[in-house]
């Protein structure tokens, strides 16, 4: 029943493509509906419901007009993936990305990447040199985004940059230093100082000496203790010494290179024995990936869509032992309301996923239907297979329903892993929810 149910939903999109102004608009309600609609959230949820047509990148883009007005004015865009490792998440980040370009002025994409490998990823995308699936394999190694819809996204942005010279857009990695941190990126900071401010070098590589270069982020973390925490003090006060140089332009760009350097190796100084301090780690690293996306969006001007985990973009988190604030919490207390999230939900499918904490192989796993009592079960009862919603206008009875929590699938490098109970209202402004996903494609 539901699956005839969720097939005809999908029948439904198809025609409403083709209404008179080609825009995919929440379904109208009369009275009657409307008064259903305070006690029953599946049809207050259907009224706030924009069907989706497709995730796929390069259709016609009449079903994301209203997912434009949502965003209205907002300069950076959080948008999630509720595991890391599925096609429809990837491939919906380039099309909604393309949207933003093309349509709303966007000029960034960032990723939950290290800022090292976003700068290599960037200088292809602004140059051509090289290729792409050669540079994902350098600088994406191990991580979930060594994928082909990561390539794909940016080979487009090579294309548009191609054809669009004097509004170029920009891959920003807004992460610390995994897998590694390399020789070259530490030049960009020593060879600016090296020619302009020559008599500062001295100093600046005795603060790098025994951290220059981070090779391994596992190898280096095998160090004692005390030497990581001797490093991460030395990287700090190598940051303080370029703030403290003069100069303008290329000196903002090398000041917040060294402040990556730092935020990476103040985070690879936690002690793996005392599993009380991880916590502490967890919100440095959020707070570091908000500091760097604000940095880029107000040295640049540009808008930005921040492509994260679900965990990162939220305003609260899913698991406040572990992940005490999130990224998402410290951009809307940096931005605003300039800051805007948007969760994915997904009712069944497969993904790539590990089954050990550290190390280990990306692999296959699939859910069934999701259960009853679960956010994502009743999301799945709305009649369109696929669609988005904003939760800031939606109807009261699915505004009230939005706000409590329930469990919901948060899926990231380890699986399996129990869901999160969470309040979807509370932790975004808007959710696209996907009746079926499956794994993410390997990269050829």
């Amino acid at each position: 029943m539901t699956e005839n149910r969720k097939r005809w939903g999908k029948r439904g999109v198809a025609a409403a493509a083709v209404v008179v102004t080609g825009a995919m608009l929440a379904p109208a309600a009369n009275a009657a509906e409307t008064a259903t609609s305070w006690r029953d959230p599946v049809r207050s949820l259907e009224l706030a419901a924009h069907p989706l047509r497709s995730t796929e990148p390069g259709r016609n883009n009449a079903d994301l007009r209203a997912l434009g007005a949502m965003i209205g004015g907002a300069k950076v865009v959080g948008l999630g993936e509720a595991t890391h490792g599925s096609h429809e998440f990837f491939a919906m980040k380039e099309r909604v990305f393309r949207y933003l370009v093309e349509e709303k002025g966007f000029r960034a994409f960032a990723l939950e990447s290290s800022w090292s490998a976003g700068m290599e990823i960037d200088d292809y995308v602004q140059t051509g040199r090289g290729d792409a699936r050669e540079i994902f394999k350098r600088t994406m190694a191990g991580s979930p985004w060594d994928r082909e819809e990561f390539v794909s996204l940016i080979q487009w942005m090579r294309d548009y940059n191609r054809a669009h010279p004097a509004r170029t857009v920009h891959f920003v990695g807004d992460d610390l230093g995994a897998p590694s941190v390399n020789d070259a990126f530490f030049a960009r900071i020593t060879d600016y100082v090296r020619q302009h401010h020559p008599a500062a070098l001295p100093k600046l590589n005795q603060l790098y000496t025994g951290l220059r270069p981070i090779d391994d982020h596992l190898a280096y973390l095998r160090k004692p203790l005390d030497e990581r925490k001797r490093l991460a003090t030395q990287a700090e006060q190598a940051f303080e010494l370029i703030k403290g140089l003069t100069g303008a332009g290329e000196l903002d760009w090398t000041a917040q290179h060294a402040r990556f350097v730092a935020q990476t190796a103040r985070f690879l100084s936690v002690d793996l024995s005392d599993p009380k301090s991880l916590p502490g780690f967890q919100i440095l690293r959020d707070q570091a990936m908000a500091q760097n996306v604000a940095w880029w969006q107000r040295r640049t001007g540009q808008k930005v869509l921040l492509s994260a985990h679900n965990t990162h973009v939220a305003y609260i988190p899913d698991n406040p032992a572990m992940y005490p604030k999130t990224q998402g919490a410290f951009l809307r207390e940096t931005l605003g309301r300039d800051y805007l999230p948007i969760g994915f939900s997904f009712d069944r499918g497969s993904f790539l996923s590990k089954d050990t904490a550290i190390g280990g192989d990306w692999k296959k796993f699939s859910v069934p239907a999701a259960p009853q009592g679960s956010n994502e079960y009743t999301l799945d009862k709305v009649r369109f297979e696929d669609f988005y919603l904003d939760f800031r206008t939606a109807p009261p009875a699915a505004r009230t329903w939005l706000d409590a929590a329930r469990p919901t699938r948060t899926i990231g490098t380890l699986f399996p892993v129990d869901p999160a109970v969470i309040s979807l209202g509370r932790s975004y402004d808007a959710v696209i929810h996907l009746h079926d996903v499956r794994q993410a494609d390997l990269r050829r």
